[in-house]
C-alpha cells in the first residue's frame, strides 16, 4: 500500500468540494434544517401542548399537504433529471421543441405523477386514523393549487441551477424544499419563530398555506386572506422562476454546457 496513492486519492475529492458551493452546501445543511426544524417543533409543543384540540388530525392534515408539496417539487426534478441521466435532452431539440413546451410537459406530467403518490394516501388516512382532508371544503382546492404552484417553481429554479452549475448541483433537487422548511410553519404557528425569522417567513407562501389551513382545522374558520396571499405570492415567484430558467437555459447554450448535460 501506498500512503500517497490514497492521499492524491482523498485530495482529488477534497478539491471537488473545496471548488464546488453545491458540494459544501449538500455537507452542511442536513444537520442544519434538522435541528432548527424539530427545534422549533419541540418548543411549540412544550409552550403549547394543548394548542390542538385534535392534534392527529392537525398533524397528519399538515403532513399530507406537506408531502403533496415535496411529491411537486420532486416530480418535476426527477422528470428533468430523467432526461439528464439517459443523455437524452439534447436530443429533445432535434424535434424542435420549445422551451415553452419543455416546461408545459414537466409541469403537466409532474402533476399526474404527485397525484399517483398522494391520492391513496388521503383515502388510507379515513380508515386508519379516521382523519379526513375533505373536511376542509372548497378552500381546499385553492391549498392545493398554491402548494402545487410552490412546489413547481422550486422545481424550475433547481433545474436552473442544474443548467448552470452541471451535475453539482443535483443535490440540491433533493433538499431545496427541507431548506424551506423551518420558515415554512408547517407543524406550528408563525409566532415560535423569532421577530426577524418572522419577516423572512412571511415572504414565502408556505407560512399562509399551512396558517390557513390550521384555522380551518382548529377554529372552523376560513380566512380567505391568506389564501390570497400564498396565490398572489406563488404567481410572483412562479414567473420569476420561469424567467430564471429561461436565462439559465439561454446562457448553457451560449457557453456551450447544454450539450454536455448528462456527460
Amino acid at each position: 500500500m501506498k500512503f500517497y496513492r490514497m492521499f492524491a486519492l482523498s485530495l482529488r475529492h477534497l478539491y471537488l468540494i473545496k471548488g464546488s458551493f453545491p458540494r459544501i452546501l449538500d455537507l452542511i445543511y442536513w444537520p442544519t434544517i434538522q435541528i432548527i426544524l424539530w427545534g422549533f417543533i419541540s418548543k411549540f409543543f412544550t409552550m403549547y401542548s394543548d394548542y390542538y384540540n385534535n392534534t392527529i388530525g392537525v398533524i397528519l392534515s399538515c403532513a399530507i399537504l406537506y408531502d403533496f408539496l415535496f411529491r411537486s417539487s420532486i416530480s418535476f426534478n426527477m422528470l428533468f433529471l430523467e432526461e439528464i441521466w439517459s443523455r437524452n435532452f439534447t436530443n429533445l431539440f432535434v424535434a424542435p421543441i420549445r422551451v415553452n413546451e419543455i416546461i408545459i410537459a414537466l409541469t403537466s406530467t409532474a402533476l399526474i405523477r404527485t397525484m399517483i403518490g398522494i391520492v391513496p394516501a388521503i383515502i388510507l388516512m379515513s380508515p386508519l386514523f379516521g382523519v379526513s382532508l375533505f373536511k376542509m371544503g372548497p378552500s381546499l382546492f385553492l391549498l392545493f393549487l398554491s402548494l402545487y404552484l410552490f412546489g413547481t417553481t422550486l422545481g424550475l429554479l433547481v433545474t436552473s441551477g442544474l443548467l448552470r452549475f452541471g451535475p453539482a448541483f443535483e443535490n440540491t433537487a433533493w433538499s431545496s424544499l427541507f431548506l424551506l422548511a423551518p420558515l415554512g410553519c408547517v407543524y406550528y404557528p408563525i409566532t415560535i419563530l423569532p421577530e426577524w425569522l418572522q419577516i423572512l417567513a412571511k415572504c414565502l407562501p408556505l407560512v399562509y398555506i399551512f396558517e390557513e389551513t390550521r384555522s380551518i382545522l382548529v377554529n372552523n374558520v376560513v380566512n380567505y386572506k391568506n389564501i390570497i396571499a400564498a396565490l398572489s405570492l406563488n404567481l410572483f415567484y412562479f414567473i420569476g422562476s420561469i424567467i430564471v430558467f429561461y436565462l439559465s437555459f439561454h446562457g448553457a447554450r451560449k457557453k456551450g454546457t447544454l450539450v454536455n448535460m448528462g456527460e
